[in-house]
């Protein structure tokens, strides 16, 4: 397998797209207006509640500047949500090297564009398993998938691309964005990459310590009493 060598990147990254989807929707009405007021050509990404939530604080710019992410890779989200960004688009346009000719055709090809910041958090899987009731089927539904994939293909390409996982990040992403004209640096994207990966570490640990804890017996249990259910 060879792997690209990147020996040219930069410094500054201009933020002009965005990917934003979250579960936990806290400061997007402080880090979605002040990303618009810093570049007015800004143009967000989004899925499901984001989307809506998103439109609702953008009012009639959302037209100008929101696409959700179903329009963007005219593939639609299937049943439950299981399936929203999962798409070569997507991760052609976070994983993209600037200086690479090669990346920029496919690009070209498929009429994508570079994504520049992705914010992203989880599916609540911990505060899912806190619950005192809560049965396996729920903990299972309750693992992310496309947002780990997005969180670290962000992270992974943090010469460009700025990963954030955290609301408490936001105001001091707005305040780096705001000194330095609407461009995120290679210090604030790599700082934001470490977070990102530890975030991802965290939330799969989670996951394979829950599942491990689990009998098989009771797991098949829970499968073979619900499918009783369903044949009443």
């Amino acid at each position: 397998m060879s792997i690209n060598v990147v020996r040219k990147i930069d410094d500054m990254v201009k933020v002009q797209h965005v990917l934003i989807s979250v579960s936990d929707k806290t400061g997007l009405d402080l880090l979605v207006p002040e990303l618009r007021k810093i570049n007015p050509a800004i143009r967000f990404f989004s899925t499901g509640g984001t989307y809506a939530r998103l439109k609702d604080l953008l009012g009639e710019q959302a037209e100008q500047c929101l696409k959700q992410v179903s329009d963007y890779t005219g593939q639609p989200e299937t049943q439950g949500g299981l399936v929203k960004t999962l798409d070569f688009k997507i991760y052609l346009g976070l994983l993209t090297e600037t200086y690479n000719d090669a990346h920029q055709a496919d690009l070209a090809r498929t009429a994508s564009v570079p994504i520049d910041m992705v914010v992203v958090n989880l599916y609540p899987f911990q505060s899912t398993i806190a619950q005192s009731d809560v049965t396996v089927e729920q903990a299972r539904g309750n693992i992310d998938i496309g947002g780990p994939c997005m969180i670290r293909a962000a992270a992974k390409n943090f010469i460009r691309v700025a990963s954030v996982v955290d609301p408490n990040d936001y105001e001091h992403i707005i305040n780096e964005l705001t000194v330095r004209q609407g461009h995120t640096s290679l210090n604030l994207r790599y700082e934001l990459a470490c977070k990102a990966f530890d975030h991802t570490a965290e939330y799969d640990l989670a996951i394979a310590r829950y599942l491990a804890n689990q009998s098989i017996q009771v797991v098949k249990g829970v499968y073979q009493e619900a499918d009783v259910e369903s044949r009443k």
